[in-house]
This record gives structure tokens, C-alpha cells and sequence, in this order.
């Protein structure tokens, strides 16, 4: 320990006083500037500062005018009653715990954790006496603490541990379960901290082979332990998989076979909670950490004794990417969600009374709003927005354009087009930034890092702070209600359930807006950044259940062209019997036949007696009205012939005759059905319009899967 913090320890003493310029000690200077008393956070006041600032009206320039009484304008250190927040003594416990306590702060400066003095003194003095070494405490006694004691405690712990683990010669990777705290892996991605809780168990893998060729990937490649879990039960799953295998348990006669029942059993796993199937894209990412593994092992030359049969081939041992399924299409937020949370977004971010760097609570709460408006109106990934520059705003041409990066596909300095609303929101963020005092490392990102555990603020706000800790307690305890569009027997609405409302389902819900609204599939895949114009489509895909109940809603109210009744008499005859043109349905038998590419008159659908329009096409009917109108307008100017101004005549009177019988009908209908014709009618435009659209690629190109 000889040179450990010498300029704030005191061996003699056995007394710790800290120095307010180290970065590494939170203990900072009351911000008044005739004040030199020691503080926790960095820009706080004293509390005899903060009760004269009260006293006084909260005056603006108190901090640049208060003196306080000469008494106080010294630092508040003393080798006695250990005032203040700058000292701790570890003169009272033995000479074990005290060497003990200092290599585990020791061990912690050098993972860049902050060291907080008075949180040390506290927990020096809850500790039980006498006590000869910190490992003869009972975990119960660590529980029963107040949680960043405990935290502390544990931290400390975790490093003497392993240090007496190393002196034995014990190794702690060599049995079937790993304790986290005593191996020393990250926590997981983003998380430079060593894990403190938890086990990896090898045992469900029931191939002896298998598990010691984990271990070995585990010990040299060191994962986080998020993702190391991961590639264990991915080897979990190839184990099952073998266990069915006339070699599974002699790995010097595998062959290609094998690994093909290994990828199929990746193909067709499900949740071992509920029997669910899992997402394609979280059995293509287990087959990608199997792959991972097998091929580090191989290249490391622990599988010289397995047939170089057993590996993947990429040609026949892939799960093909498909379009987004409908239950992930579901987990768009619903527009009427996004506007009961809009109506508490003042809310959001007020759970903490965080302050630090001279930012407060307030401060923070409005960079949290911020990032949540941006996430909802762009339909970024969460790690998209809260990686913004404080520059990623751009006009051009007068209208504003976001710069992101595509992270998730290494795609940099990515343009979207936003709203004038959105980037008058980070316009204003940004010049409160200007006003704000300047964190170190964090003055390029538009929301800088709040901080974490004991550490300085570095870089950018996370995912996980924003999705995990500040949204996640805006939903779920801070917002009083949300409610559903459905009803409660009693015709009361139902709550809302809570747990769909993630960070991501913004994306899908601004995906599925443009969608809706008709934008072009090959515009909006640009919008989303995707690679594959499949995945877009599906966003345009309605399930077959939902497309049902959609014409069940509205097969009733089809009309002909005369505006007569002509309803078809269930969801079957509807699409059977009729076929999608451009203004309504079409019920001739040959142009049903050819899918509605063979009309004898030319789609002039207003003057045919099989036309039958219904509630879903009244847009697109009175489009056509609109621009009858218009053409007629020009005929007239043109002085085009009478016969030519006479047939635009007789196709409004015709198209407004069926409109106006539609609008009647619907305007009959009471105020809840006539919701429900009008969402069903959105999904049959949505379901028409991804029919209507076929790629150029797919007429040229043969699909790889």
C-alpha cells in the first residue's frame, strides 16, 4: 500500500482527508465563491450556504456575493469528530480489515470508480467489532444495509476475494459453476465494472467435451457475462441436440449431420418460460455466438480432435431473415398510448432529484424529455438518439435534416428528415446546453451522461440509463393512468398494459404511421435505414385474423354505382366474389378471374353495373372526384368538345351518388361502430397498397432464400 493516495492519506494517522482537485474523490468546493466548505456534488452548495440563499429570497447573484462568517470560510476537516464529507479514519477496525479496505478502494481507483469519503466512514462504522476480516461477514449482514453502503461493501469484497483466491492457487474457473464476482468478467455490454451477483452454470450442457471447450472459450476470450450466458445456453440448445445424436458423446465422430440437427434445433427453440417461439432475430443471434465460439476454439486449436465435418456451413446452415413477424409488428405503441404519454412528459425524468456538475434535477428532466420527443418522432433505436451530437442538426433547403449513426448496421453520418416541430425541440435544447455548465468529455453529445454509480460523467447518455432506469420508472410508477381502447363489461376502459410500453416500440409505431398513412414502401424503407426492403414490408402486412374482422366491418356497407345497398353477405363472398380496383370492387366475373388487370371498359368503373365500392375506398373516391372536377375545369378552358366535358359530368354524378350514399350510411351508424369501420377501412387500404407494390428487384432477382 506504500504510495497509495499520498497526498491524501495519512498512514500515521490512519486517516483519510480528501483533496477537492482529484478527480477521483468526490469532495468538491460550495460553489459560493467566498465559501471554501467541502461539498459532495460537484457545483452544491453547503447547507449553511443553501439555508443563507433561502433566507435571503434565492437571490441570482448570491453565489458571486455571499461572504460567510469567517469560521466557515474554512475547509471542514478535523482529525477528530470527522465532520463534513472529506474524511474517514480506519484507526477502529484491525489491521487486516484496514489493509483489506484499502486494496479494495485501491482496486476500484484503478476501475475509475469514484471515491466517496463519507460513504466510506459510514460504512466503516456500521461494520460489526470486533471483526478480524472482512470475509468472515455474513451475507445477510451485507443485505441488511442501506444500498450504496451495501454496494460499496460488496465492490470491496469482490476484490478481496479473489485476491485470496489467487494467494491459495485456487482457480475459479474450474468447476461447473463460475460465481461471477470471483471471475472477474465485464457485466455486460457498456458495462465496464467487473459483476458482483450471479453464476454461470455449465451443467445444463451434458456433453463433458462441450462444457470444457465453454470453459476454455471463457477463460481466454473473457465475454461480459450477459453475453457469455448467451453463448452458454446456445450451447445448451446444440447439446440438447446432440444428446439425440447416435455420437453426441464421442465428438471424434461427428459430422456434418450433427451440426445440421444442431442448427435446426436453433431453428425451431422456444422460450423454456412459456413455450413461445422465440424471434427469428434472437435465434439468428444465439446461432451467431455458436458460431462465434466454435470458430474461436477451432482457430485456437482445441478442436484438432473433432472431424472439421462438424461446422457450419454457411451455404445450408443459416436461419434465413424473414419479414417482421406480426408479433413484432404488435409491439408498436398504439397512437392513443403515445398520446396519453405525451399528456405526462413534464413527469418524465422527475423520479431522481440527481443533480450533478452544476446541473439540476430540472436540468436532467429536460434533457430526459428531449431524448423522449426525438425517440417518438424519428423512429430511431434508442442508442441512435441518445448518441446524437450536439451538431446533428442541419437545414437544407430550409427544411431540417437529423445526422445520426446507424450502429446497429456500422452505417455513420445517416440523414433522416424531421419535422419542424422536432428540430425546434433540439434547437432549444441545444441553446440551454450552451447555458449549462460544460461537463468534461460529454461537450460534443446532445445529452451528456449522467453519471453512473460513483463515476465521473463521461460520454453520452446510454440506452440503459434512459430505457431501463429513467422511462422505465416514468411508466411504470409515475404516470397515474393508462388506458386502453377496449372496454370492461361495465363499458369501462381498460388499464393499458404497462409492460408493452418500451423505448423501441417507437420505431415500430413511426414505421407503422407512414405505413397507415400510404407512404411509398421503397420511401419508407430509406426513412427506416434498411437493408432489405423485405423487412419494410412488413410493416404493410396485416394478419390474416385482423384483414377478417376488417371486411367483416365492411363487406355490409358496399354500395353499387347507383348508391343502392349491395353488401355482400359475409368475409368469403367478399373476397371471393370481388377484386380491388382502383376506386372500389369490382364483381366481374373475368376481371375477378385475372385479379383486376382485365376490365373491357377501361376502369371507367362509375358507369359498370359490377362496380361495388365500399367504405375502405371512399378516400381514393372522392380523390377521384376531386380531380373529375379539376379535368372538367381544364376541358372547359381548353374549349375541349361537348362529348368530352359531358362524360366528366356523368363520372361525378356517378362517383358523388356512391360517395354520398357511403358518407350517409356511415354517419348512421353510432359513434363507436363507425370507429371501427373507419380502423377497419386503414387495414384494407394498408393491406391493398403492400399488394399493390412489387419491387423492381423481385421481377429480376432470385430471392437466396
Amino acid at each position: 500500500m506504500s504510495g497509495w493516495r499520498a497526498a491524501e492519506w495519512d498512514e500515521g494517522a490512519l486517516l483519510f482527508t480528501a483533496a477537492p482537485g482529484n478527480p477521483a474523490t468526490s469532495v468538491f468546493i460550495c460553489r459560493v465563491a467566498a465559501c471554501s466548505t467541502h461539498v459532495a456534488h460537484n457545483g452544491g452548495r453547503c447547507s449553511a450556504c443553501s439555508r443563507a440563499r433561502w433566507s435571503r429570497g434565492n437571490p441570482s447573484d448570491f453565489d458571486v456575493t455571499y461572504v460567510p462568517d469567517a469560521a466557515r470560510r474554512r475547509p471542514n476537516i478535523s482529525t477528530g469528530s470527522l465532520p463534513g464529507v472529506s474524511q474517514f479514519s480506519l484507526s477502529e477496525v484491525s489491521s487486516a480489515v484496514r489493509r483489506e479496505i484499502q486494496y479494495g478502494i485501491q482496486q476500484r481507483d484503478a476501475a475509475g470508480i469514484n471515491l466517496v469519503p463519507q460513504r466510506v466512514r459510514r460504512m466503516v462504522v456500521a461494520l460489526p467489532a470486533p471483526l478480524p476480516t472482512l470475509l468472515d461477514l455474513d451475507e445477510s449482514f451485507v443485505r441488511e444495509l442501506p444500498a450504496e453502503l451495501a454496494g460499496m461493501l460488496n465492490g470491496i469484497l469482490q476484490h478481496v476475494r479473489r485476491a485470496r483466491l489467487e494467494y491459495e492457487g485456487t482457480d475459479p474457473t474450474s468447476g461447473d459453476v463460475w460465481e461471477c464476482s470471483l471471475v472477474g468478467l465485464a457485466a455486460g455490454p457498456g458495462r465496464k465494472y467487473t459483476a458482483m451477483h450471479g453464476v454461470i452454470d455449465f451443467r445444463p450442457v451434458r456433453q463433458a467435451w462441450l462444457r470444457e471447450l465453454l470453459k476454455d472459450y471463457g477463460r481466454a476470450v473473457r465475454p461480459n457475462v450477459i453475453e457469455f450466458r448467451q453463448t452458454v445456453y446456445a450451447a445448451t440448445l446444440a447439446s440438447a441436440a446432440l444428446t439425440d445424436r447416435p455420437h453426441g458423446d464421442a465428438p471424434e465422430r461427428l459430422s456434418m449431420a450433427d451440426m445440421s440437427a444442431v442448427v435446426e434445433a436453433f431453428r425451431i427453440a422456444k422460450r423454456p418460460e412459456n413455450g413461445q417461439d422465440y424471434s427469428t432475430s434472437h435465434r439468428r443471434a444465439l446461432l451467431r455466438l455458436w458460431r462465434a465460439f466454435l470458430e474461436y476454439v477451432r482457430q485456437a486449436g482445441l478442436m484438432d480432435h473433432i472431424p472439421g465435418g462438424f461446422a457450419l456451413n454457411p451455404k445450408f446452415h443459416t436461419i434465413a431473415a424473414v419479414e417482421i413477424s406480426e408479433d413484432e409488428i404488435g409491439r408498436a405503441i398504439p397512437e392513443h398510448v403515445i398520446s396519453q404519454l405525451d399528456a405526462h412528459i413534464e413527469l418524465l425524468g422527475t423520479s431522481t432529484a440527481y443533480e450533478s456538475g452544476g446541473w439540476t434535477a430540472a436540468d436532467f428532466a429536460r434533457m430526459y424529455q428531449v431524448a423522449y420527443m426525438v425517440l417518438r418522432d424519428t423512429g430511431r433505436r434508442p442508442g441512435e438518439v441518445t448518441s446524437l451530437r450536439r451538431d446533428c442538426l442541419q437545414w437544407i433547403d430550409g427544411k431540417p435534416t437529423l445526422i445520426y449513426d446507424n450502429h446497429k448496421r456500422r452505417r455513420h453520418g445517416r440523414r433522416l428528415p424531421i419535422t419542424e416541430a422536432t428540430a425546434q425541440e433540439i434547437e432549444s435544447w441545444q441553446k440551454a446546453l450552451q447555458g449549462l455548465p460544460p461537463v468534461p468529455a460529454c461537450e460534443q453529445w446532445l445529452f451528456p451522461s449522467p453519471g453512473q454509480r460513483n463515476r465521473p460523467r463521461r460520454g453520452h447518455l446510454t440506452p440503459a440509463q434512459f430505457c431501463n432506469r429513467i422511462f422505465r420508472a416514468w411508466v411504470d410508477e409515475v404516470i397515474p393512468a393508462l388506458v386502453d381502447e377496449r372496454l370492461s363489461d361495465d363499458g369501462e376502459p381498460l388499464p393499458y398494459d404497462r409492460a408493452q410500453i418500451v423505448p423501441y416500440g417507437f420505431r415500430h409505431a413511426y414505421a407503422q404511421r407512414h405505413a397507415d398513412a400510404g407512404t411509398r414502401p421503397d420511401v419508407l424503407r430509406e426513412l427506416m435505414d434498411h437493408r432489405s426492403l423485405d423487412v419494410t414490408m412488413g410493416y404493410y402486412k396485416v394478419s390474416l385474423s385482423r384483414k377478417q374482422e376488417a371486411v367483416r366491418s365492411v363487406a355490409s356497407l358496399a354500395v353499387d354505382r347507383h348508391g343502392n345497398s349491395r353488401g355482400f353477405s359475409d368475409p368469403l363472398a367478399y373476397e371471393v366474389e370481388s377484386v380491388g380496383v382502383p376506386y372500389g370492387g369490382c364483381t366481374e366475373p373475368s376481371n375477378v378471374k385475372a385479379g383486376g388487370g382485365h376490365c373491357r371498359i377501361r376502369f371507367q368503373c362509375a358507369g359498370c353495373d359490377f362496380y361495388r365500392p365500399d367504405p375502405s375506398y371512399l378516400p381514393a373516391l372522392e380523390q377521384q372526384i376531386a380531380d373529375l372536377r379539376a379535368d372538367k375545369e381544364a376541358a372547359l378552358a381548353m374549349e375541349a368538345a361537348d362529348w368530352v366535358v359531358r362524360n366528366l359530368d356523368d363520372q361525378i354524378r356517378a362517383y358523388s351518388k356512391s360517395a354520398v350514399e357511403m358518407r350517409r350510411k356511415l354517419d348512421a351508424l353510432p359513434a363507436e361502430e363507425r370507429a371501427v369501420v373507419e380502423s377497419a377501412s386503414r387495414e384494407l387500404r394498408k393491406a391493398r397498397s403492400a399488394a399493390a407494390f412489387v419491387p423492381l428487384q423481385a421481377l429480376t432477382t432470385r430471392s437466396p432464400e
